[in-house]
């Protein structure tokens, strides 16, 4: 699918509204309660058969975000609203349904995997859980999606321990897959893996996706990896996304001074330009996000920060062909 600056309505899959996921810690009798506001109001948009990016250091929430839109945490507040139905607040035993259409790819194979179990009943699990086919229709559909994923249809009767790291991701993969979801969250999926192997997951998500028609929400820190299967990609700092942009867009053109300094970060291969090359180094530690800084959170690592911007909570706005950006200064 090409890159679009902008979803309509008519194209959105999801589109997440305000979300919030705080978590509330204490408030016993010796203790005083505190509140973790690890999202803190994130809107996006993901298009049929988009692959959009949400990138940012560990600890700003990326995860939270994947999980709590596919209701893996509640949300605090906001709308989760897939396929123009709002599942934010829908009861669990209403929510049967949409996860076999919403499904999750983790960042760790051999944690997410249960070692008990061999190849053939961790695939066929999402479809024993929904109630999808025969015993015989199941088996068949394991053999389909080792080929899928590039395995053996031997590997069917193995543990899960007994493979490569790569080899346990595409068995999380075809599980992932088993019950034909329509959008697959990918929660850092590559990022526990050799640099070798990375590639060729990322090309075989690739591959899937133009098989099947996939929408893919997919975080990472990894910028190079990232720009490589985006078609947008979303910057998230502290809780709240600071800029949205087509792929190409944003790495040509970032706006926003954490994107830069991100950006400035990946290395380029052509030595001449590397060398030439001014490396943004942000001062200072991410701050908590039981309290946040005032105004614009980036604030207290911002080279252009002022007064004006401890006072100021920027929001999103387009500043041209949808490319968003949430700082006073642009």
């Amino acid at each position: 699918m090409a890159a679009t600056a902008t979803v309509s309505q008519e194209q959105t899959l999801l589109r997440v509204e305000n979300l919030k996921k705080h978590f509330v810690s204490g408030g016993g009798i010796f203790s005083e309660q505190k509140v973790l506001k690890a999202v803190d109001g994130v809107s996006f948009s993901v298009a049929r058969g988009e692959t959009l990016g949400l990138v940012g250091e560990s600890g700003c929430g990326k995860s939270t975000t994947g999980r709590t839109v596919i209701r893996l945490y509640d949300p605090t507040d906001g709308t989760i609203e897939f396929d123009g139905k709002d599942i934010s607040k829908l009861p669990e035993s209403q929510l049967s349904s949409v996860r076999r259409r919403m499904q999750m790819i983790f960042q760790d194979p051999q944690a997410s995997l249960n070692p008990r179990m061999t190849v053939s009943d961790l695939i066929a699990e999402p479809l024993r859980n929904h109630g999808i086919g025969s015993k015989a229709d199941q088996r068949d559909r394991v053999q389909e999606l080792l080929d899928l994923v590039g395995l053996r249809r031997d590997f069917a009767d193995r543990y899960a321990h007994a493979f490569s790291g790569g080899q346990r991701q595409r068995i999380g993969i075809a599980r992932a897959l088993a019950a034909n979801p329509d959008l697959i969250i990918c929660d850092e999926p590559i990022s526990a893996l050799d640099v070798s192997i990375q590639a060729q997951v990322v090309n075989l998500l690739e591959d899937l996706q133009q098989k099947l028609g996939l929408t893919y929400l997919f975080i990472a820190h990894d910028l190079s990896m990232v720009k490589h299967i985006s078609n947008r990609v979303a910057v998230m700092y502290l809780g709240k996304i600071v800029e949205v942009a087509t792929a190409d867009e944003l790495y040509a053109n970032p706006l926003h001074p954490y994107s830069q300094a991100l950006l400035s970060a990946i290395p380029i291969a052509d030595p001449d330009v590397e060398v030439q090359r001014e490396r943004i180094v942000l001062q200072g530690d991410l701050p908590s996000p039981m309290n946040p800084p005032s105004g614009c959170r980036f604030r207290t690592r911002c080279p252009l920060a002022s007064k004006e911007c401890a006072e100021v909570e920027p929001v999103l706005r387009d500043v041209g062909a949808g490319h968003q950006v949430a700082c006073i200064k642009v």
